[in-house]
Protein backbone atom coordinates (compact mmCIF):
# COMPACT_ATOMS: atom_id res chain seq x y z
CA UNK A 1 0.00 0.00 0.00
CA UNK A 2 1.37 3.37 -0.96
CA UNK A 3 2.14 6.07 1.61
CA UNK A 4 -0.67 8.42 0.53
CA UNK A 5 -3.18 5.58 0.71
CA UNK A 6 -2.05 4.76 4.23
CA UNK A 7 -2.39 8.39 5.33
CA UNK A 8 -5.90 8.52 3.84
CA UNK A 9 -6.86 5.30 5.63
CA UNK A 10 -5.68 6.57 9.03
CA UNK A 11 -7.32 9.95 8.53
CA UNK A 12 -10.62 8.33 7.47
CA UNK A 13 -10.67 6.26 10.64
CA UNK A 14 -10.19 9.44 12.69
CA UNK A 15 -12.71 11.59 10.83
CA UNK A 16 -15.43 10.89 13.35
CA UNK A 17 -13.58 13.13 15.86
CA UNK A 18 -13.58 16.18 13.60
CA UNK A 19 -16.00 19.07 14.04
CA UNK A 20 -17.06 21.56 11.42
CA UNK A 21 -15.72 25.04 12.03
CA UNK A 22 -16.59 28.48 10.77
CA UNK A 23 -14.82 29.03 7.49
CA UNK A 24 -14.37 32.72 7.99
CA UNK A 25 -14.48 35.49 10.58
CA UNK A 26 -15.87 38.88 9.70
CA UNK A 27 -13.02 41.32 9.22
CA UNK A 28 -10.26 38.69 9.60
CA UNK A 29 -7.00 39.77 8.00
CA UNK A 30 -6.01 38.17 4.74
CA UNK A 31 -3.42 35.41 4.68
CA UNK A 32 0.01 36.86 5.31
CA UNK A 33 -1.29 39.78 7.38
CA UNK A 34 0.05 39.91 10.93
CA UNK A 35 -1.48 43.18 12.15
CA UNK A 36 -5.07 43.54 13.40
CA UNK A 37 -7.28 44.29 16.39
CA UNK A 38 -9.84 41.95 17.95
CA UNK A 39 -12.64 43.99 19.54
CA UNK A 40 -15.54 43.11 21.80
CA UNK A 41 -14.36 39.65 22.85
CA UNK A 42 -13.90 38.17 26.30
CA UNK A 43 -10.12 38.22 26.67
CA UNK A 44 -8.37 35.64 28.86
CA UNK A 45 -4.77 36.87 29.29
CA UNK A 46 -3.92 34.02 31.75
CA UNK A 47 -1.47 36.45 33.37
CA UNK A 48 -4.35 38.40 34.93
CA UNK A 49 -8.09 38.73 35.28
CA UNK A 50 -10.43 38.10 32.36
CA UNK A 51 -11.47 41.18 30.41
CA UNK A 52 -15.10 41.44 29.33
CA UNK A 53 -15.70 43.29 26.07
CA UNK A 54 -11.94 43.54 25.68
CA UNK A 55 -9.53 44.11 22.83
CA UNK A 56 -6.23 42.68 21.65
CA UNK A 57 -4.05 44.77 19.35
CA UNK A 58 -1.47 42.98 17.21
CA UNK A 59 1.14 44.60 14.99
CA UNK A 60 3.88 42.82 13.03
CA UNK A 61 3.12 39.54 14.77
CA UNK A 62 3.57 40.92 18.30
CA UNK A 63 0.94 41.90 20.86
CA UNK A 64 0.79 45.68 21.08
CA UNK A 65 -1.90 45.97 23.72
CA UNK A 66 -4.48 44.03 25.75
CA UNK A 67 -7.31 45.75 27.61
CA UNK A 68 -10.67 47.44 27.48
CA UNK A 69 -11.69 50.41 25.39
CA UNK A 70 -8.39 50.44 23.53
CA UNK A 71 -8.14 52.90 20.68
CA UNK A 72 -7.71 51.04 17.42
CA UNK A 73 -5.01 52.36 15.10
CA UNK A 74 -6.73 53.32 11.86
CA UNK A 75 -4.47 51.21 9.68
CA UNK A 76 -5.36 47.95 11.44
CA UNK A 77 -8.04 45.57 10.28
CA UNK A 78 -10.77 44.93 12.82
CA UNK A 79 -12.00 41.49 13.86
CA UNK A 80 -15.40 41.53 15.53
CA UNK A 81 -15.03 39.34 18.62
CA UNK A 82 -18.55 39.83 20.00
CA UNK A 83 -19.66 36.63 21.72
CA UNK A 84 -16.22 35.04 21.29
CA UNK A 85 -13.24 34.39 23.58
CA UNK A 86 -9.53 35.06 23.08
CA UNK A 87 -6.99 32.76 24.75
CA UNK A 88 -3.24 32.34 24.30
CA UNK A 89 -2.44 29.40 22.04
CA UNK A 90 -1.86 26.15 23.92
CA UNK A 91 1.54 24.46 24.19
CA UNK A 92 2.12 20.70 24.17
CA UNK A 93 5.09 20.41 26.53
CA UNK A 94 6.35 17.03 25.23
CA UNK A 95 5.36 15.20 22.08
CA UNK A 96 6.70 13.65 18.87
CA UNK A 97 4.59 15.72 16.49
CA UNK A 98 6.30 16.33 13.17
CA UNK A 99 8.64 13.39 13.66
CA UNK A 100 6.14 10.55 13.23
CA UNK A 101 3.49 10.30 10.51
CA UNK A 102 2.40 6.65 10.65
CA UNK A 103 4.00 4.78 13.52
CA UNK A 104 3.73 1.40 11.80
CA UNK A 105 5.54 2.65 8.68
CA UNK A 106 9.24 2.90 9.47
CA UNK A 107 9.99 5.33 6.64
CA UNK A 108 7.63 7.93 8.16
CA UNK A 109 9.11 7.79 11.66
CA UNK A 110 12.27 9.74 12.45
CA UNK A 111 12.56 9.74 16.23
CA UNK A 112 15.35 7.28 16.96
CA UNK A 113 18.96 6.88 15.88
CA UNK A 114 21.42 4.06 16.52
CA UNK A 115 23.56 4.18 19.63
CA UNK A 116 23.02 5.01 23.29
CA UNK A 117 24.42 8.55 23.16
CA UNK A 118 23.25 11.06 20.55
CA UNK A 119 23.32 14.50 22.24
CA UNK A 120 24.29 16.23 18.99
CA UNK A 121 21.12 15.29 17.09
CA UNK A 122 18.48 18.05 16.97
CA UNK A 123 14.79 17.14 16.64
CA UNK A 124 13.98 20.23 14.55
CA UNK A 125 16.10 19.00 11.65
CA UNK A 126 13.82 15.96 11.30
CA UNK A 127 10.47 17.76 11.61
CA UNK A 128 8.19 17.46 8.61
CA UNK A 129 6.39 20.82 8.12
CA UNK A 130 3.88 19.05 5.84
CA UNK A 131 2.83 16.49 8.44
CA UNK A 132 -0.93 15.89 8.40
CA UNK A 133 -0.87 15.84 12.22
CA UNK A 134 0.14 19.50 12.50
CA UNK A 135 -2.98 21.18 11.01
CA UNK A 136 -5.23 18.71 12.89
CA UNK A 137 -3.50 19.65 16.15
CA UNK A 138 -3.50 23.37 15.39
CA UNK A 139 -7.24 23.18 14.60
CA UNK A 140 -7.88 22.40 18.28
CA UNK A 141 -6.02 25.46 19.56
CA UNK A 142 -2.46 24.18 20.04
CA UNK A 143 -0.04 26.67 18.50
CA UNK A 144 3.32 25.29 19.64
CA UNK A 145 4.86 22.06 20.87
CA UNK A 146 8.05 20.60 22.30
CA UNK A 147 8.93 17.80 19.91
CA UNK A 148 11.46 15.26 21.10
CA UNK A 149 13.56 12.38 19.83
CA UNK A 150 13.36 8.93 21.39
CA UNK A 151 16.15 6.45 21.99
CA UNK A 152 18.17 4.67 24.61
CA UNK A 153 20.08 6.73 27.17
CA UNK A 154 20.61 10.13 25.52
CA UNK A 155 18.45 10.47 22.41
CA UNK A 156 19.16 14.05 21.35
CA UNK A 157 18.07 17.68 21.56
CA UNK A 158 14.38 18.50 21.97
CA UNK A 159 13.01 21.41 19.95
CA UNK A 160 10.26 23.92 20.74
CA UNK A 161 8.38 24.73 17.54
CA UNK A 162 5.47 26.76 16.26
CA UNK A 163 2.84 24.58 14.58
CA UNK A 164 2.80 26.71 11.46
CA UNK A 165 5.46 27.59 8.92
CA UNK A 166 6.79 26.66 5.50
CA UNK A 167 10.15 25.46 6.76
CA UNK A 168 11.67 24.10 9.97
CA UNK A 169 13.65 27.32 10.38
CA UNK A 170 10.42 29.31 10.25
CA UNK A 171 8.76 26.97 12.76
CA UNK A 172 11.59 26.92 15.29
CA UNK A 173 11.15 28.86 18.54
CA UNK A 174 13.98 27.21 20.44
CA UNK A 175 15.71 24.52 18.33
CA UNK A 176 17.94 23.35 21.22
CA UNK A 177 15.53 23.57 24.13
CA UNK A 178 17.06 20.73 26.14
CA UNK A 179 18.64 17.30 26.12
CA UNK A 180 16.36 14.26 26.28
CA UNK A 181 17.65 11.46 28.53
CA UNK A 182 16.06 8.24 29.74
CA UNK A 183 16.79 7.33 33.35
CA UNK A 184 17.96 3.70 33.63
CA UNK A 185 15.45 1.57 35.53
CA UNK A 186 15.46 -1.74 37.37
CA UNK A 187 12.73 -3.38 35.34
CA UNK A 188 11.18 -6.39 37.07
CA UNK A 189 7.93 -8.38 36.59
CA UNK A 190 4.85 -6.67 38.04
CA UNK A 191 1.69 -8.29 36.70
CA UNK A 192 -0.35 -7.51 33.64
CA UNK A 193 -2.33 -4.38 34.56
CA UNK A 194 0.22 -1.83 33.36
CA UNK A 195 3.60 -1.92 31.74
CA UNK A 196 6.61 -1.58 33.98
CA UNK A 197 9.12 1.10 33.01
CA UNK A 198 11.31 -1.58 31.51
CA UNK A 199 8.69 -2.28 28.87
CA UNK A 200 8.93 1.25 27.51
CA UNK A 201 11.05 1.84 24.39
CA UNK A 202 14.65 1.40 25.40
CA UNK A 203 13.70 -0.38 28.64
CA UNK A 204 15.18 -3.63 29.84
CA UNK A 205 12.10 -5.85 29.50
CA UNK A 206 10.77 -8.20 32.14
CA UNK A 207 13.84 -9.79 33.71
CA UNK A 208 14.73 -11.33 37.01
CA UNK A 209 15.80 -8.81 39.62
CA UNK A 210 19.44 -9.96 39.45
CA UNK A 211 19.61 -9.47 35.70
CA UNK A 212 17.66 -6.22 35.85
CA UNK A 213 19.99 -4.86 38.54
CA UNK A 214 23.01 -5.85 36.47
CA UNK A 215 21.63 -4.00 33.43
CA UNK A 216 20.82 -0.98 35.58
CA UNK A 217 24.32 -0.80 37.06
CA UNK A 218 25.86 -1.15 33.61
CA UNK A 219 23.77 1.66 32.12
CA UNK A 220 24.40 3.95 35.09
CA UNK A 221 28.15 3.36 34.78
CA UNK A 222 28.00 4.15 31.05
CA UNK A 223 25.96 7.27 31.69
CA UNK A 224 28.30 8.59 34.37
CA UNK A 225 31.35 7.85 32.24
CA UNK A 226 29.84 9.71 29.28
CA UNK A 227 29.20 12.79 31.41
CA UNK A 228 32.71 12.63 32.85
CA UNK A 229 34.16 12.29 29.34
CA UNK A 230 32.17 15.34 28.28
CA UNK A 231 33.46 17.28 31.28
CA UNK A 232 37.09 16.38 30.44
CA UNK A 233 36.47 17.37 26.83
CA UNK A 234 35.06 20.74 27.92
CA UNK A 235 38.20 21.44 29.93
CA UNK A 236 40.40 20.34 27.04
CA UNK A 237 38.53 22.50 24.56
CA UNK A 238 38.95 25.53 26.83
CA UNK A 239 42.70 24.92 26.90
CA UNK A 240 42.89 24.39 23.11
CA UNK A 241 46.06 22.26 23.06
CA UNK A 242 47.90 21.61 19.81
CA UNK A 243 46.20 18.96 17.71
CA UNK A 244 42.82 19.36 19.42
CA UNK A 245 40.07 17.69 17.41
CA UNK A 246 36.44 18.73 17.95
CA UNK A 247 33.88 16.04 18.78
CA UNK A 248 30.28 16.85 17.83
CA UNK A 249 28.76 14.62 20.49
CA UNK A 250 30.83 16.05 23.32
CA UNK A 251 30.50 19.60 22.00
CA UNK A 252 26.73 19.27 22.36
CA UNK A 253 27.17 18.43 26.06
CA UNK A 254 28.94 21.67 26.98
CA UNK A 255 25.77 23.82 27.38
CA UNK A 256 24.33 21.06 29.58
CA UNK A 257 27.39 20.92 31.81
CA UNK A 258 27.47 24.71 32.05
CA UNK A 259 23.85 24.76 33.21
CA UNK A 260 22.71 26.74 30.19
CA UNK A 261 20.55 23.91 28.86
CA UNK A 262 18.23 21.62 30.86
CA UNK A 263 18.10 17.85 30.70
CA UNK A 264 14.64 16.39 30.15
CA UNK A 265 14.76 13.10 32.05
CA UNK A 266 12.14 10.43 31.48
CA UNK A 267 11.62 8.97 34.94
CA UNK A 268 8.29 7.23 35.46
CA UNK A 269 8.38 5.48 38.82
CA UNK A 270 9.32 6.67 42.29
CA UNK A 271 12.68 4.87 42.22
CA UNK A 272 13.62 6.40 38.87
CA UNK A 273 12.56 9.88 39.96
CA UNK A 274 14.77 9.66 43.05
CA UNK A 275 17.63 8.33 40.91
CA UNK A 276 17.17 11.26 38.50
CA UNK A 277 17.32 13.80 41.33
CA UNK A 278 20.45 12.14 42.74
CA UNK A 279 22.07 12.02 39.29
CA UNK A 280 21.33 15.72 38.78
CA UNK A 281 22.95 16.53 42.13
CA UNK A 282 26.02 14.48 41.30
CA UNK A 283 26.49 15.92 37.82
CA UNK A 284 25.27 19.43 38.80
CA UNK A 285 22.57 19.47 36.13
CA UNK A 286 19.48 21.55 35.57
CA UNK A 287 16.73 18.99 34.96
CA UNK A 288 13.06 18.64 34.02
CA UNK A 289 11.21 15.44 34.92
CA UNK A 290 9.17 13.86 32.13
CA UNK A 291 6.26 11.43 32.46
CA UNK A 292 6.81 11.24 36.22
CA UNK A 293 3.67 9.23 36.93
CA UNK A 294 4.67 8.56 40.53
CA UNK A 295 5.70 12.15 41.24
CA UNK A 296 2.89 12.30 43.80
CA UNK A 297 4.96 9.96 45.99
CA UNK A 298 8.01 12.24 46.08
CA UNK A 299 6.59 15.77 45.95
CA UNK A 300 8.74 16.85 48.91
CA UNK A 301 12.00 15.83 47.21
CA UNK A 302 10.97 17.35 43.87
CA UNK A 303 10.03 20.63 45.52
CA UNK A 304 13.28 20.73 47.52
CA UNK A 305 15.24 20.40 44.27
CA UNK A 306 13.00 23.01 42.58
CA UNK A 307 12.55 20.72 39.59
CA UNK A 308 9.61 21.25 37.18
CA UNK A 309 7.58 18.31 35.89
CA UNK A 310 6.10 17.58 32.47
CA UNK A 311 3.32 15.09 33.11
CA UNK A 312 2.14 12.60 30.53
CA UNK A 313 -1.47 12.25 29.38
CA UNK A 314 -4.20 12.25 32.03
CA UNK A 315 -6.48 10.05 29.95
CA UNK A 316 -4.64 6.82 30.69
CA UNK A 317 -4.77 3.86 33.04
CA UNK A 318 -3.17 3.90 36.49
CA UNK A 319 0.40 2.63 36.57
CA UNK A 320 -0.20 -0.13 39.12
CA UNK A 321 -3.09 -2.55 39.42
CA UNK A 322 -3.72 -1.56 43.05
CA UNK A 323 -3.69 2.19 42.36
CA UNK A 324 -6.98 4.11 42.64
CA UNK A 325 -8.78 4.35 39.31
CA UNK A 326 -8.29 8.13 39.30
CA UNK A 327 -4.58 8.13 40.17
CA UNK A 328 -3.53 9.74 36.87
CA UNK A 329 -6.28 12.33 37.08
CA UNK A 330 -5.43 13.61 40.57
CA UNK A 331 -1.65 13.95 40.21
CA UNK A 332 -1.77 17.54 38.80
CA UNK A 333 -3.70 18.71 41.85
CA UNK A 334 -1.16 16.97 44.11
CA UNK A 335 1.73 18.78 42.39
CA UNK A 336 -0.07 22.11 42.59
CA UNK A 337 -0.63 21.62 46.32
CA UNK A 338 3.09 20.89 46.75
CA UNK A 339 4.03 24.08 44.88
CA UNK A 340 5.67 22.25 41.96
CA UNK A 341 5.67 23.88 38.53
CA UNK A 342 4.15 21.43 36.03
CA UNK A 343 2.76 21.22 32.54
CA UNK A 344 1.24 18.47 30.39
CA UNK A 345 2.64 16.65 27.36
CA UNK A 346 1.01 14.06 25.14
CA UNK A 347 4.25 12.08 24.59
CA UNK A 348 4.38 9.36 21.91
CA UNK A 349 2.19 9.43 18.82
CA UNK A 350 -0.53 7.00 19.95
CA UNK A 351 -3.72 8.15 18.19
CA UNK A 352 -5.64 8.29 21.48
CA UNK A 353 -2.95 10.43 23.11
CA UNK A 354 -2.21 12.69 20.15
CA UNK A 355 -1.37 16.37 20.58
CA UNK A 356 -4.80 17.40 19.33
CA UNK A 357 -6.28 16.04 22.59
CA UNK A 358 -4.08 18.19 24.84
CA UNK A 359 -6.92 20.44 26.12
CA UNK A 360 -8.98 17.39 27.08
CA UNK A 361 -6.06 15.94 29.04
CA UNK A 362 -6.01 19.14 31.09
CA UNK A 363 -9.80 19.09 31.43
CA UNK A 364 -9.69 15.64 33.00
CA UNK A 365 -7.50 17.00 35.79
CA UNK A 366 -10.06 19.76 36.42
CA UNK A 367 -12.72 17.15 37.07
CA UNK A 368 -10.46 15.68 39.78
CA UNK A 369 -9.40 18.67 41.83
CA UNK A 370 -7.24 20.94 39.67
CA UNK A 371 -8.65 24.50 39.50
CA UNK A 372 -9.70 25.46 35.99
CA UNK A 373 -7.35 28.45 35.76
CA UNK A 374 -4.44 26.22 36.77
CA UNK A 375 -5.36 23.73 34.04
CA UNK A 376 -5.23 26.56 31.49
CA UNK A 377 -1.83 27.58 32.86
CA UNK A 378 -0.60 23.97 32.59
CA UNK A 379 -1.05 24.09 28.81
CA UNK A 380 0.06 27.71 28.32
CA UNK A 381 2.34 29.77 30.57
CA UNK A 382 3.62 26.86 32.71
CA UNK A 383 4.90 25.07 29.63
CA UNK A 384 6.46 28.30 28.33
CA UNK A 385 8.23 28.93 31.64
CA UNK A 386 9.51 25.37 31.92
CA UNK A 387 11.08 25.66 28.46
CA UNK A 388 12.51 29.12 29.06
CA UNK A 389 10.29 31.11 26.70
CA UNK A 390 7.85 32.66 29.17
CA UNK A 391 8.84 36.07 27.85
CA UNK A 392 7.79 35.12 24.30
CA UNK A 393 4.63 33.00 24.46
CA UNK A 394 2.12 31.53 26.93
CA UNK A 395 0.06 34.61 27.88
CA UNK A 396 -1.59 37.58 26.20
CA UNK A 397 0.79 40.38 27.15
CA UNK A 398 2.38 43.30 25.37
CA UNK A 399 5.57 42.39 23.55
CA UNK A 400 4.89 38.66 23.22
CA UNK A 401 4.27 36.77 19.99
CA UNK A 402 0.62 36.91 18.99
CA UNK A 403 0.01 33.18 19.38
CA UNK A 404 -3.67 33.24 20.18
CA UNK A 405 -6.93 31.45 19.53
CA UNK A 406 -10.44 32.78 18.99
CA UNK A 407 -13.12 30.40 20.33
CA UNK A 408 -16.85 30.28 21.03
CA UNK A 409 -16.27 28.93 24.55
CA UNK A 410 -13.88 27.26 26.98
CA UNK A 411 -11.05 25.58 24.98
CA UNK A 412 -10.95 22.70 27.49
CA UNK A 413 -14.51 21.73 26.57
CA UNK A 414 -15.04 19.25 23.74
CA UNK A 415 -18.11 21.17 22.56
CA UNK A 416 -16.08 24.35 21.95
CA UNK A 417 -15.12 25.27 18.40
CA UNK A 418 -11.89 27.08 17.71
CA UNK A 419 -12.93 29.70 15.17
CA UNK A 420 -9.44 30.93 14.25
CA UNK A 421 -5.85 30.28 15.23
CA UNK A 422 -3.13 32.93 14.94
CA UNK A 423 0.56 32.01 15.03
CA UNK A 424 2.94 34.97 15.27
CA UNK A 425 -0.02 37.14 14.34
CA UNK A 426 -0.77 35.30 11.10
CA UNK A 427 -4.14 33.54 10.70
CA UNK A 428 -3.48 29.85 10.19
CA UNK A 429 -5.26 27.77 7.58
CA UNK A 430 -8.08 26.02 9.46
CA UNK A 431 -8.35 23.26 6.86
CA UNK A 432 -7.06 19.78 7.65
CA UNK A 433 -7.45 16.21 6.50
CA UNK A 434 -9.97 15.22 9.12
CA UNK A 435 -12.17 18.22 8.47
CA UNK A 436 -12.10 17.50 4.73
CA UNK A 437 -13.16 13.91 5.34
CA UNK A 438 -15.84 14.98 7.80
CA UNK A 439 -17.36 17.37 5.30
CA UNK A 440 -17.07 14.80 2.51
CA UNK A 441 -18.90 12.06 4.37
CA UNK A 442 -21.47 14.25 6.15
CA UNK A 443 -22.58 15.40 2.70
CA UNK A 444 -22.58 11.91 1.19
CA UNK A 445 -25.74 11.18 -0.83
CA UNK A 446 -28.11 8.75 0.86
Amino acid sequence: MRFKQLVTFIATASAVFAQPAATGISGAPAAGGDSFIIKGATVHPVSGADIQNGSVIVRNGKILGVGKNLAAPKDLKIIDGKGLHVYPGMIDAATEIGLVEISSVRETSDTTELGKFNPHLVALTAVNPESEHIPVTRFNGITSALTMPAGQLISGQVSLIHLDGWTTDEMGIKPRAGLHMRMPAIATPRGNFAFDSGDAPGGGGRNSFTEAKRNFDKEMAELNEFFESARRYMQLKAAQPAGFKPDLKLDAMIPVLEGKEPVLITAVREREIKDALAFADKQKLKIILLDAQEAWKVTKEIKEHNVPVVLGPMLSLPLNEDDPYDRQYTTPADLLKAGILFSIGTLEGNANLASRNLPFQAAQAVAFGLPHDEAIKAVTINAAQIWGVGDQIGTLEEGKWADLILTDGDPLEATTTVKQVFVKGKPSDMGNKQRQLYEKYINRPN
